[in-house]
Protein backbone atom coordinates (compact mmCIF):
# COMPACT_ATOMS: atom_id res chain seq x y z
CA UNK A 1 0.00 0.00 0.00
CA UNK A 2 0.73 3.43 -0.74
CA UNK A 3 0.39 6.58 1.28
CA UNK A 4 0.80 9.84 0.65
CA UNK A 5 1.33 12.11 3.50
CA UNK A 6 0.84 15.78 2.68
CA UNK A 7 1.24 18.87 5.52
CA UNK A 8 0.38 22.15 4.99
CA UNK A 9 1.87 25.78 6.10
CA UNK A 10 4.04 26.24 8.68
CA UNK A 11 4.73 22.31 9.54
CA UNK A 12 7.98 23.27 8.26
CA UNK A 13 8.38 25.44 11.14
CA UNK A 14 8.10 22.54 14.22
CA UNK A 15 10.19 23.35 16.53
CA UNK A 16 10.29 26.74 16.27
CA UNK A 17 6.76 27.65 16.10
CA UNK A 18 4.70 27.91 19.52
CA UNK A 19 6.93 25.07 21.29
CA UNK A 20 4.04 25.21 24.23
CA UNK A 21 1.68 23.83 21.77
CA UNK A 22 3.66 21.81 19.24
CA UNK A 23 6.92 20.85 20.95
CA UNK A 24 10.44 20.87 20.25
CA UNK A 25 10.59 18.35 17.71
CA UNK A 26 11.44 19.36 14.23
CA UNK A 27 9.52 18.86 10.35
CA UNK A 28 12.85 16.50 9.72
CA UNK A 29 11.73 14.40 13.54
CA UNK A 30 8.13 14.11 11.91
CA UNK A 31 9.42 12.46 8.47
CA UNK A 32 11.41 10.40 10.28
CA UNK A 33 8.84 9.21 12.68
CA UNK A 34 6.62 8.98 9.09
CA UNK A 35 8.90 6.85 7.70
CA UNK A 36 9.63 4.31 10.59
CA UNK A 37 5.87 4.12 11.52
CA UNK A 38 5.39 3.53 7.52
CA UNK A 39 8.10 0.81 7.60
CA UNK A 40 7.02 -0.80 10.58
CA UNK A 41 3.06 -0.97 8.80
CA UNK A 42 4.98 -2.45 5.79
CA UNK A 43 3.48 0.67 3.87
CA UNK A 44 5.27 3.00 1.52
CA UNK A 45 4.55 6.33 2.62
CA UNK A 46 5.28 9.48 -0.07
CA UNK A 47 5.86 13.05 2.21
CA UNK A 48 4.86 16.40 1.24
CA UNK A 49 5.11 20.10 2.66
CA UNK A 50 4.01 22.89 1.39
CA UNK A 51 2.91 26.78 2.59
CA UNK A 52 0.96 26.80 -0.78
CA UNK A 53 -2.87 26.21 -1.13
CA UNK A 54 -2.10 25.71 -4.70
CA UNK A 55 0.72 23.47 -4.33
CA UNK A 56 -1.33 21.40 -1.82
CA UNK A 57 -4.34 21.03 -4.15
CA UNK A 58 -1.77 20.05 -7.05
CA UNK A 59 -0.51 17.75 -5.06
CA UNK A 60 -3.80 16.13 -3.94
CA UNK A 61 -4.19 15.70 -7.90
CA UNK A 62 -0.95 13.69 -8.27
CA UNK A 63 -2.31 11.04 -5.99
CA UNK A 64 -4.66 9.72 -8.59
CA UNK A 65 -3.20 6.57 -9.81
CA UNK A 66 0.11 6.88 -7.91
CA UNK A 67 -1.59 6.52 -4.59
CA UNK A 68 -3.91 4.06 -2.21
CA UNK A 69 -4.70 6.68 0.25
CA UNK A 70 -4.15 10.56 1.51
CA UNK A 71 -2.95 11.09 5.30
CA UNK A 72 -3.44 14.55 4.88
CA UNK A 73 -2.72 17.79 8.05
CA UNK A 74 -4.12 20.87 6.00
CA UNK A 75 -3.03 23.20 8.89
CA UNK A 76 -4.40 26.65 8.78
CA UNK A 77 -6.04 25.92 5.39
CA UNK A 78 -8.19 23.45 7.28
CA UNK A 79 -10.32 26.07 8.09
CA UNK A 80 -9.97 28.06 5.28
CA UNK A 81 -9.52 25.43 1.99
CA UNK A 82 -13.04 24.72 -0.07
CA UNK A 83 -9.82 24.12 -2.60
CA UNK A 84 -8.57 21.46 -0.71
CA UNK A 85 -11.83 19.98 -0.25
CA UNK A 86 -12.84 19.82 -4.03
CA UNK A 87 -9.32 18.15 -4.36
CA UNK A 88 -9.74 15.48 -1.86
CA UNK A 89 -13.32 14.83 -3.48
CA UNK A 90 -11.98 14.30 -7.00
CA UNK A 91 -9.37 12.33 -7.00
CA UNK A 92 -11.94 10.01 -4.20
CA UNK A 93 -9.09 8.25 -2.47
CA UNK A 94 -9.41 7.19 1.06
CA UNK A 95 -8.10 10.38 3.46
CA UNK A 96 -7.30 10.59 6.93
CA UNK A 97 -6.96 14.21 7.92
CA UNK A 98 -4.27 14.74 10.83
CA UNK A 99 -3.67 17.76 13.82
CA UNK A 100 -0.65 17.17 15.98
CA UNK A 101 -2.56 20.01 18.43
CA UNK A 102 -6.23 19.51 19.78
CA UNK A 103 -7.99 21.89 17.75
CA UNK A 104 -11.48 21.46 19.49
CA UNK A 105 -10.18 22.75 22.39
CA UNK A 106 -8.23 25.69 20.81
CA UNK A 107 -10.18 29.24 19.30
CA UNK A 108 -13.03 28.27 18.11
CA UNK A 109 -11.92 28.79 14.14
CA UNK A 110 -10.21 25.84 14.82
CA UNK A 111 -13.18 23.58 15.12
CA UNK A 112 -14.38 24.07 11.54
CA UNK A 113 -12.48 21.69 9.50
CA UNK A 114 -13.42 21.82 5.72
CA UNK A 115 -10.75 18.91 4.77
CA UNK A 116 -12.93 16.90 7.42
CA UNK A 117 -15.97 16.55 4.81
CA UNK A 118 -13.83 14.40 2.58
CA UNK A 119 -12.12 12.17 5.16
CA UNK A 120 -12.89 8.90 6.92
CA UNK A 121 -11.57 10.19 10.08
CA UNK A 122 -10.20 13.04 12.23
CA UNK A 123 -7.23 12.58 14.62
CA UNK A 124 -6.66 15.37 16.58
CA UNK A 125 -4.44 16.29 19.45
CA UNK A 126 -1.95 12.82 19.35
CA UNK A 127 1.29 14.66 18.38
CA UNK A 128 3.05 12.91 15.86
CA UNK A 129 1.54 9.42 16.95
CA UNK A 130 -1.77 10.69 14.62
CA UNK A 131 0.13 9.90 12.22
CA UNK A 132 1.26 6.59 12.86
CA UNK A 133 -2.74 6.32 13.46
CA UNK A 134 -3.78 7.75 10.27
CA UNK A 135 -2.43 5.10 8.63
CA UNK A 136 -3.23 2.07 10.67
CA UNK A 137 -6.25 3.15 9.78
CA UNK A 138 -6.05 3.19 6.27
CA UNK A 139 -4.78 -0.07 6.25
CA UNK A 140 -7.75 -1.39 8.09
CA UNK A 141 -10.05 -0.20 5.31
Amino acid sequence: MKITVINGPNLNMLGIREPEIYGHATYADLEAFIRGSAKALGVEADIFQSNYEGALVEHIQQCLGTADAIVINPAAYTHTSVAILDALKAVGLPAVEVHLSDVHSREDFRKISYASLACVETIAGQGFAGYARAMELLLAL
